[in-house]
């Protein structure tokens, strides 16, 4: 296990179990976060299990997030520089890495994927390519308190612990994991949030040149399937949609069932 920094980017890193009967994967896996988080949420089950699947396995906290560099000037940050931390960290990578995105990761890498080549990417619950506005629509006439709590994170502010549960999660979840969790929060960055609605959309066309997975939770909120669905006939792929799931699939107490079915498409492609 260790954590480093490549160029003040935080980026936590899992590498395979030296143990006889791990067949350790050529390609390697960077995982990026969605918004008022940071790497640690792939830090909690993925990054392990996906090491002990043979995979060199990578976190990055995209700028002006968790211990990555400015966070006094988050609001300075667009989607445009998140891109560019993904370049800087699959820049320094010996070999080009699967992406896998969740939420605004997955904005990210699609937008990465405009104008660069990946192995593979795969888009969990991902602001999909026609940006945020259905969703803010969605949330504003079905979970207006939700998007009250999420304003509020934006601009600094505390969100309460049922805000949090009901924003991420499905399943049953340690109270003393919501108040972990809730105290690594952060607000998001006003500029990354205009640019997923309006002013920084993928063009898909660039996009479909790269193998996709699209996937989705049956309760989330916030992407809802609906969305995730149209995010999959945007690139022309099946979606997946996980029963039972909230947002916050790779924290849900089933958070295996999404890790498996990634594994098992990767080896599908190969990988």
């Amino acid at each position: 296990m260790s954590q480093e920094r490549s160029a003040s980017l935080e980026l936590i890193v899992r590498t395979p179990p030296a143990a006889a009967g791990v067949a350790v994967r050529e390609t390697p896996l960077l995982f990026i976060h969605g918004a008022y988080t940071a790497a640690w949420c792939w830090e909690e089950y993925f990054l392990d299990w996906f090491a002990a699947q043979g995979y060199f396995s990578y976190a990055l906290s995209l700028s002006g997030h968790g211990g990555s560099r400015g966070r006094k000037h988050l609001d300075s940050f667009g989607i445009a520089d998140y891109v560019d931390d993904v370049v800087e960290v699959v820049g320094a990578l010996p070999v080009p890495p699967v992406l896998i995105g969740h939420s605004m990761g997955g904005f990210v890498v699609q937008k990465y994927l405009e104008r660069h080549l990946a192995p593979a990417a795969v888009l969990l619950c991902s602001v999909p390519p026609q940006g945020l506005m259905s969703s803010m629509f969605g949330l504003m006439f079905q979970k207006p308190g939700m998007l009250g709590d999420l304003n509020r994170l934006m601009s600094g502010g505390r969100l309460a612990v049922d805000g949090l549960r009901e924003a991420m999660f499905a399943q049953p979840v340690a109270a003393a994991d919501l108040q972990r969790y809730l105290r690594k929060a952060q607000s998001e960055s006003h500029r990354a949030i205009w640019d997923m609605t309006l002013f920084n959309l993928p063009h898909p066309s660039r996009v479909m040149r790269t193998p996709l997975q699209v996937l989705g939770a049956e309760r989330d909120h916030l992407i809802p399937p609906s969305l995730v669905r149209m995010t999959a006939k945007t690139y022309g792929v099946d979606a997946h949609i996980f029963p039972g799931l909230g947002h916050g699939l790779m924290l849900e107490r089933d958070w295996q069932r999404v890790a498996e079915h990634i594994r098992d498409w990767l080896a599908g492609e190969g990988l």
